[in-house]
């Protein structure tokens, strides 16, 4: 297990490095002058110099480079252009809360898709199949923004159940941080459930199919057994893939429902970081993103470990 993980890691390693050359030269693509948006209306040539060499814009772009990322294996990521503030601990700031509403939504995603995902295997071809594949369908189709906002005219307005935005952090007060995060995880968690379903319906099929499931079912053991111990266990390691991804894409991709839900996170930062032209700060989020990602494929290696004795063998 262990030579896995550490074959595994060494695979990541060359990734992360061709992931920074990509995010530090796409952000030299990118429109406007950092430079003349920190002068302002002071576009004194005198300034604009001063500040080139203060962030060593003057310099070729290999040097840039290097600095930029000797400074990451530092931990330095640079200043905020905008605000002085070290682009570390903003991400420290915003990314916890990005991470609180990716939770909550894989779990609303896992709680509805996946058992909604064995009915429609096992009742296959039936009303249930057919009205879970409905649903799941309409999950698909209904954007975020515009189920986020009848929820709020719904639950929040008329009902006056739950607060319409806002943020609370949990170390203030859990129970009112919950009901702030309630319904922004729903709706994204909906949308999840949707794929999770369909995906888990697809393995549960394939599964159902196979030898060894007749077997089971030959030697008398009940349904439930069947289905939950030989069947699911077997189908997991493509859902195991899917909610890795899935978690990786909340943390990046939760951009509109924190803006409808006025959650400062992840996305928040990274929008605000665009639109000011605030280079350190977009090219520490877009990073730490892509950490993300491979550090979440790294943990869905492992789970396939434990989940299947054939692949420890091989390993």
């Amino acid at each position: 297990m262990l030579t896995f993980f550490l074959r595994r890691l060494l695979v990541a390693i060359p990734t992360i490095i061709l992931i920074s050359v990509f995010v530090f030269l796409l952000q030299k693509l990118l429109p406007g002058d950092p430079v003349l948006a920190m002068a302002g209306e002071d576009r004194d040539p005198e300034t604009l110099a001063r500040l080139r060499e203060i962030y060593r814009l003057n310099d070729p772009l290999p040097v840039q480079y290097w600095t930029w990322i000797s400074g990451i294996v530092q931990g330095d990521f640079g200043s905020s252009i905008r605000t002085g503030q070290p682009v570390l601990s903003l991400i420290a700031e915003k990314l916890p809360v990005t991470l609180q509403l990716a939770a909550m939504s894989l779990f609303f995603a896992i709680i509805i898709g996946i058992p909604a995902g064995i009915i429609s295997a096992v009742k296959k071809g039936t009303f249930t199949d057919f009205t879970a594949n409905v649903v799941a369908l309409s999950g698909l189709s209904i954007p975020n923004f515009w189920l986020g906002i009848m929820l709020i005219l719904l639950v929040s307005v008329n009902w006056k159940l739950l607060p319409a935005s806002g943020y609370v952090p949990p170390t203030e007060d859990l129970w009112q941080s919950l009901r702030t995060m309630l319904m922004p995880a729903f709706v994204l968690g909906t949308a999840l459930a949707a794929a999770l379903m369909r995906h888990t319906r697809s393995s549960m099929l394939e599964v159902l199919r196979q030898d060894y499931v007749r077997t089971a079912r030959s030697k008398g053991l009940y349904e439930n057994k069947v289905i939950l111990k030989h069947a699911f266990r077997n189908a997991l390691t493509p859902i195991v893939t899917l909610v890795a991804l899935l978690f990786g894409e909340l943390v990046a991709g939760a951009v509109l429902t924190e803006q409808i839900f006025t959650i400062p996170g992840f996305g928040k930062l990274i929008v605000d970081a665009v639109f000011n032209r605030d280079y350190a700060v977009v090219q520490g989020v877009v990073l730490i993103t892509a950490f993300g990602f491979i550090f979440m494929n790294l943990m869905a290696d492992m789970a396939y470990m434990l989940l299947n004795p054939r692949l420890r063998t091989r390993a």
